[in-house]
């Protein structure tokens, strides 16, 4: 599957560092369900050897650019098993790309600086009816290497998925989220709307009822005397 027929993934490239293009596909395609929550992709044993001879620090992170839409994001990755010329990628971070199954994308090998802030946004406010949002928010983010501003990654909760874009991040608009201590704030979700408060108006006092005159009084047995014979 686009691999094979001495396919050169390094070819014109530059040799002094780990630059690559593969072919996308969906971590989907091998069954690793796992890989769909998290931004770790997979790549080829021999993206493994070349970064291996250049001596790479870990965690290994790349910057990842479509060469169809211009797109770009960060990632790291999980394994070295895929196909030659293959990459397996989660569908979010295809979707963020515009990626279609076997469009063409290229790897390259960066250093990021350790996130000390980021700053979250839910795409729908239905995150919040989650009991603890925020402690399933750092949950997930174990799954993560790191963050660039713009994208938009899962959350997976009780077999629902929910998009959260990532608003704003320092030192730069990718950082590193290993192993660093990084202030976490949320924006309102982006279809939250504030309620609509109306403002209690005290009715009008009723007015008052005029004094019934004395005259008009109903009197029983009002009249003059009579007797029954007249």
């Amino acid at each position: 599957m686009f691999g094979g027929g001495g396919f050169n993934p390094f070819a014109g490239l530059n040799h002094g560092t780990f630059e690559a293009f593969y072919r996308a596909m969906p971590v989907a395609f091998i069954d690793k369900q796992s890989a769909e929550f998290g931004d770790k992709v997979i790549l080829p044993p021999s993206a493994l050897e070349r970064l291996a001879s250049l001596h790479t620090e870990y965690p290994m992170l790349f910057n990842v650019e479509s060469s169809t839409s211009g797109r770009s994001t960060h990632c790291g990755v999980l394994e070295f098993i895929a196909e030659e010329g293959v990459v397996y990628m989660p569908h979010w971070m295809m979707q963020n790309l515009l990626l279609q199954v076997g469009d063409r994308v290229k790897f390259k090998n960066v250093s990021l600086p350790k996130g000390s802030y980021v700053k979250l946004q839910p795409v729908t406010s239905d995150f919040l009816d989650i009991s603890n949002p925020k402690a399933v928010l750092e949950r997930t983010l174990r799954s993560y290497t790191c963050l660039t501003v713009g994208d938009c990654f899962v959350v997976n909760y009780n077999n629902k998925n929910y998009e959260i874009e990532v608003k704003e991040a320092k030192p730069k608009n990718a950082i590193s989220v290993v192993e660093t201590d990084c202030q976490v704030d949320f924006e309102a979700p982006k279809d939250y709307v504030e309620p609509v408060y109306t403002r209690n108006v005290p009715a009008a006092p009723l007015p008052e009822a005029e004094p019934v005159k004395k005259e008009d009084a109903f009197q029983a047995f009002k009249g003059k005397p009579r007797t029954l014979n007249g």
